[in-house]
């Protein structure tokens, strides 16, 4: 069999734990930071397990994670 591309968006945006969940950042931290209080920025800082029902999509993106 070849050997299968990883998407490399997909690389650049998701790490798996030890444990094979996949993690992600969050989304709105990366402009327009002034008129944002500091908790929910704190709180957008943040990394997050990918949900479930978006997860199988991940994978087959990253096939070697």
């Amino acid at each position: 069999m070849p050997k299968l591309k990883t998407r490399k968006s997909a690389a650049k945006r998701f790490r798996a734990t030890g444990s094979g969940k996949i993690m992600r950042r969050k989304a709105f931290k990366s402009h327009l930071l002034q008129h944002k209080p500091t908790k929910r920025k704190n709180h957008l800082s943040k990394v997050v397990v990918v949900d479930e029902r978006d997860a199988e999509n991940v994978r087959l993106m990253l096939p070697y994670l």
